[in-house]
This record gives C-alpha cells, structure tokens and sequence, in this order.
C-alpha cells in the first residue's frame, strides 16, 4: 500500500512519456527526444509534464492518464524485414530463457518481505500479440490468462542492438491489466509524439517492457528517494504560474549515470522550466516517490514463445497468418 509521508496528492489526472515532455503529458526520459511543458490529463511519457495520479494501494485517482517513464535517445531505424510472426495468442507458459526480468529493488512490496510478482513475461507477448495484429490487420488477439487486477502501468518500446527508445506511453491511475494493456501497447507504438509511428518493418527489431507502478508515497524533501530504486513524480510551478508535473520511472536515473540533483534537474527540463533552477526553487518541488516491477521481452523472445506454444497445442508447422484465429 502506499502511504503518504507529507505532501498530499491532488488526485488529478495526468499525462506523461518516457523521453518527452508535452501540454498533459508527462516524461521521463533523459533530454534526447524531449518535447515541450505539460499539464494534467490524458495520457503520460516517462519523463513528461503531466498532472499527478495514483496507484494500488495507494489508488490513483478515478481518472486515466497516460505517461511516459522511460530514460533513452529518440528514433527507430527500420530493422530487417521478416516473414509475420506465428499467430498471436499468448496465455500459456514461457520458458525460462525466453525473457530477462527487470524489477526495482523491492518492487511491490514496500519493505523488506517479498512477495510473488505481478508482472510476467505473458504480459510483454500479449502485447506484441495486440501490436503485430494491429499493424497486420488481423483481428484483436482474445482476453490474456494473466491477472486483470487494476494497476498504474507503462508499455516501452525500444529497438536495435542498442536499445533506443522507440515509444513509451503509460499511465499513474489503476487501470483493468486486460484492457490497460490493450490500450498503452498501441498508445505507446503509435502516437508517442516523439516518433513517427511504428510500421512492420521494425517489428523483428523491437523490444517490449511491461511496468507496474506500486507503492506511492508522497514525501517532504526532494532528495528522499533511491536512485534505482525509486521511481520519481513531480510537480512544480513554472515561471507562468501554471502547475505542472513530471516523471521518471525507476531505471531511468541510474541507466543515465545521474545524481539526485541531476534528476531532479533533467525532469524540470523535461516538464518545461526554463528560468535557472536554483536549490530555494528545488526545495519548492512536490514529490512522489514510487516503485515498479517491469519485464522485457525481445521480438526473437516472442517468437519463440510463439512457436512453443504453438507445437505445445499439437500443430506441427507454422501457422500463416491468416490463420491466426481460425
């Protein structure tokens, strides 16, 4: 559960992305790729400007927004052209090399303790599933077997050998995982600001990570969080007077290599401050600390879960895709 510690949120919605900062969305990203202010509502990159939410446990308000939470650099070069993937249909088992898991320190527990993750590896195929189907024109793949609980989520997209970012899109209210998924797959492939959206081509290519965001707790002084443990939201008056928010999923700060202050100062940029930042302003600064569990997953990763559960229910050769749901 969350708890708060001083500042209390506005339960308003918010928006927000990864690399980018727009009016109502929020990013957390480092400053490649950055965009311009944002405000609250709607939906939200990494590292964006955006109007504050919640979680479970500390449920976020009613409202959806969209985020962005990721750190990386803008752009996505079309990979190598491949024959369409095996029918979309996640729900069975994954086998254990077929994914890397990626979870902040103590993700969803709040303390010392552990607890089975949320998170899983049928989330990220189930969202390669909703995107090959969307860019191939198939219809949309049936209901997941994993959990449908309501969670403040992330869908990221990144490519290549290098990983660069290629969409993240997410949300700080508590959305059905079914449909939450649904949604920020395509939000995050498709109208992520930053990029152009994504095309067949890049699918062979790409990279897909599922965050959960758990554990809000609002807190009184701007440097009591953990890098790479912490997750960062924070809202902040621009020079104009107007309220604006941002954020940071929890990679973000330790993949850049940066301080608290840095941080700090990178998602200001990022939510659209523009006057000298200064350690009196700094101190002005409402911030929510939070934490993730995430799990990534490559397009060879899922292929390969593809064909295993495919042979797994007694069809010897590949499907094309016509068949998908036949």
């Amino acid at each position: 559960m969350g708890r708060k510690r001083c500042v209390g949120g506005d339960g308003s919605k918010m928006a927000a992305g990864c690399c980018g900062v727009k009016k109502q969305k929020l990013s957390s990203s480092p400053p490649s790729g950055s965009a311009g202010p944002g405000g609250g509502g709607g939906s939200s990159h990494c590292g964006g400007a955006a109007a504050a939410g919640g979680e479970p446990g500390a449920l976020p308000p009613p409202g959806i927004a969209r985020l962005n939470g990721l750190g990386g650099l803008a752009g996505g070069a079309a990979g190598c052209v491949l024959s369409p993937p095996l029918p979309p249909n996640c729900g069975g088992g994954l086998s254990p090399p077929a994914v890397s898991l990626l979870a902040s320190p103590g993700a969803g527990s709040g303390g010392p303790g552990c607890r089975k993750m949320v998170v899983s590896a049928e989330m990220c195929c189930f969202c390669f599933d909703v995107l090959y189907c969307h860019l191939y024109g198939y219809q949309p793949p049936r209901s997941p077997r994993f959990t449908n609980d309501p969670y403040p989520l992330f869908v990221t997209w990144k490519i290549g050998r290098d990983k660069r970012l290629r969409g993240c899109i997410g949300t700080f209210s508590a959305m059905n995982l079914h449909s939450g998924l649904r949604e920020y797959t395509l939000t995050s492939a498709l109208k992520d600001s930053r990029f152009p959206p994504m095309t067949r081509d890049e699918l062979p290519r790409l990279f897909c990570s599922v965050s959960l965001l758990t554990n809000f707790e609002d807190v009184c002084d701007y440097l009591d969080w953990e890098v790479g443990v912490h997750g960062i939201r924070i809202e902040f008056i621009n020079e104009k007077g107007s309220k604006r928010t941002a954020t940071y999923l929890p990679e973000v700060a330790k993949e850049q290599g940066w301080d608290h202050i840095q941080t700090i100062d990178s998602l200001l940029r990022k939510g659209g401050y523009k006057a000298p930042i200064t350690n009196e302003f700094r101190k002005t600064i409402k911030l929510t600390r939070y934490r993730s569990e995430k799990m990534t997953m490559s397009y060879t990763e899922y292929l390969a879960h593809r064909q295993h559960h495919h042979f797994q229910n007694g069809i010897g050769h590949p499907l094309p895709p016509y068949n998908h749901y036949s």
